[in-house]
C-alpha cells in the first residue's frame, strides 16, 4: 500500500481535466452572450456592430435608445432563462452523482458531466450552423444539467484533491486547482475574443467542443481512481440524498453542524456575487460609455481570470504569516474594493484598474472549501462537495435572477449599480469568517486553560 503522505504522487493529476473543461466553458460564456446580442439585435432590427462603430455606442444618447435597451434587456433575460434551465436540471443530478461517487469512485462522476458538456457545445454549434432559434441554447443547457454540468466536474475534482492530499496542505492544493480554472479561463478569454473577431463564432465553439471531448477522454482513459475502497451501489436510490442530509444534521462533532451551515452561507454569498458580476461584465463593457469590441472583452475576461493566479501566489505568501481565515478576509477586501471601482468605471483604464484591484479576490473560496472538507470524514468528501456543488448551482440561479434582473432595472440611473450591490453583499461573508475564527480562537484558548489547570 502507498503511504498516506504519498498518495497524491501515485495518481495522475486531476488538474488537466479541470483545465480542459474550463477552456470549454470559458470559450462558451462570453461568446454565447455576444452571439445572443447579435442575433437578438438583428431580429429586432438593431445593428449592434454598426451602432458601436458609428455614433450609436459612442453617443451619450445611445444609452437612452429604447431599441438598444430592449436588446440589452432581452439578452439579460435569455441568460436568465438558460441558467435557470441548467440549474433545475442539475439540482438533483449533482447531489445524486456526487454522493454516489463516494462508493463507486470519482471517475464515473467525472466522465458523465464532461460528455454532457461536449453534447451541449454540439447543440450550440447546430444553432449557429442552422440559425435555429436561440431557445435551443436552453435545450443544450438542459442536456448538460441532466448529466451534472460543470458543477459536478468541480465537485468531483475537489473530492479527488481531498482524497489525495493531507489536511495541512489541503488549502493550497485546493487553491492550485482553482488556479487551473483561472489559467484555462484566461487562455480561453484571450483566444476567444481575438478568434471571434477574426473568424466569427463557429470556429471558437469547435475548440470548446474539442476541449470537452478531450476532458471526457482524459477522465475515461488516463485518470486513475482515488477512492480506496470502492463498493457496488445503486445509482437511483434515496440513500445518496440522505448522505448529504446527514452532513448537516448528524456530524461527528456538535460544533461542526453550525460551522458547516455558516461556511456554506458564506460560500453561497461569495460565489453568488462572483457569478452575478461575471454574467454582467460583457454587457457592461459592450454598452455606453465603454463600448468595448470583442478583443477588449477578451482582454477584460483574461484580466478577471488572472485573479485566480495572483490569488494563488498571494495565498501562498500570506499563509507564511497569517491563518487561512485572515488570508480569506484580505481576499474579500480586494473583491469589495475592485467591485466598487468597476461600478464607477466610465473609461477603459478605470475598468482595468478595477480588474487589477481584484488580484486577491479568489483567495477566499479555496479557504472555505478546505475548511468545509476538514469538517467531514474521508468517506463523506463526495457527499460534501456534491452539497457544495448544489449550493454553487443555487448561486448561479440567484445570481442570474438577481443580477440579470437588477441590471436592466437600474440602467437609467447607474449602469454599475449591480457591482456596488455585490460589494455590499460581500460584507456578510467577511463577518461570518471573522466571527468563526474568533470563536475558534477563544474556544481553543479556553480548552488550553482548562487543560493547564487540571491536575
Amino acid at each position: 500500500p502507498v503511504p498516506p503522505g504519498r498518495r497524491c504522487l501515485s495518481l495522475p493529476a486531476v488538474e488537466p481535466l479541470v483545465f480542459l473543461a474550463t477552456v470549454s466553458l470559458g470559450l462558451q460564456g462570453p461568446l454565447a452572450t455576444q452571439y445572443l446580442w447579435d442575433r437578438l439585435g438583428a431580429d429586432h432590427g438593431y445593428n449592434n456592430r454598426n451602432s458601436s462603430e458609428s455614433s450609436g455606442c459612442g453617443d451619450e444618447n445611445a444609452t437612452a435608445d429604447p431599441l438598444r435597451q430592449e436588446v440589452e434587456a432581452l439578452v439579460s433575460h435569455w441568460n436568465l432563462y438558460i441558467n435557470l434551465g441548467g440549474f433545475f436540471a442539475s439540482l438533483f443530478s449533482v447531489t445524486l452523482l456526487g454522493a454516489w461517487s463516494d462508493s463507486v469512485g470519482r471517475r464515473p462522476a467525472l466522465i458523465l458531466p464532461a460528455a454532457g458538456m461536449a453534447l451541449q457545445t454540439a447543440i450550440y454549434l447546430l444553432v449557429m450552423y442552422l440559425e435555429l432559434h436561440v431557445a435551443f441554447f436552453l435545450l443544450g443547457r438542459l442536456v448538460s444539467g441532466l448529466t451534472g454540468d460543470y458543477s459536478l466536474i468541480l465537485a468531483g475534482c475537489f473530492s479527488y484533491v481531498a482524497d489525495t492530499s493531507e489536511r495541512r496542505v489541503r488549502t493550497f492544493r485546493v487553491a492550485v486547482l482553482e488556479a487551473c480554472l483561472g489559467t484555462a479561463g484566461m487562455v480561453a478569454s484571450i483566444g476567444g475574443g481575438q478568434w471571434r473577431r477574426a473568424q466569427g463564432y463557429i470556429n471558437p465553439f469547435w475548440l470548446a467542443f474539442a476541449s470537452s471531448l478531450a476532458a471526457t477522454l482524459y477522465a475515461a482513459f488516463f485518470l486513475r481512481e482515488s477512492v480506496k475502497q470502492k463498493k457496488e451501489t445503486k445509482l437511483f436510490t434515496l440513500s445518496h440524498y440522505k448522505a448529504v442530509y446527514r452532513l448537516y444534521t448528524a456530524p461527528e462533532q456538535p460544533s461542526s453542524r453550525w460551522k458547516l451551515a455558516l461556511y456554506s452561507l458564506a460560500f453561497f454569498l461569495l460565489v453568488t456575487v462572483h457569478f452575478g458580476a461575471r454574467d454582467l461584465y460583457v454587457l457592461y463593457e459592450l454598452g455606453f460609455p465603454l463600448c468595448w469590441t470583442s478583443d477588449l472583452i477578451g482582454y477584460g475576461s483574461a484580466a478577471n481570470y488572472l485573479a485566480y493566479l495572483s490569488s494563488l501566489a498571494g495565498l501562498r505568501l500570506l499563509q507564511l504569516c497569517l491563518e487561512d481565515t485572515w488570508v480569506a478576509e484580505i481576499g474579500l477586501i480586494s473583491n469589495i474594493a475592485g467591485l466598487v471601482v468597476i461600478s464607477l468605471a466610465t473609461t477603459t483604464p478605470l475598468m482595468f484598474t478595477g480588474y487589477g484591484i481584484l488580484f486577491l479576490s479568489m483567495a477566499a473560496t479555496p479557504v472555505i472549501r478546505s475548511k468545509l472538507s476538514k469538517l467531514v470524514s474521508e468517506t463523506e468528501q463526495g457527499a460534501l462537495f456534491a452539497s457544495v456543488a448544489c449550493v454553487q448551482g443555487l448561486c448561479s440561479l440567484v445570481a442570474t435572477g438577481v443580477f440579470n434582473s437588477l441590471y436592466p432595472a437600474t440602467l437609467h440611473f447607474m449602469r454599475g449599480f449591480p457591482f456596488l450591490f455585490g460589494a455590499i453583499i460581500l460584507l456578510i461573508p467577511a463577518a461570518i469568517l471573522g466571527w468563526i475564527q474568533i470563536w475558534d480562537s477563544k474556544h481553543d484558548y479556553n480548552n488550553f486553560q482548562d487543560a493547564s489547570l487540571s491536575p
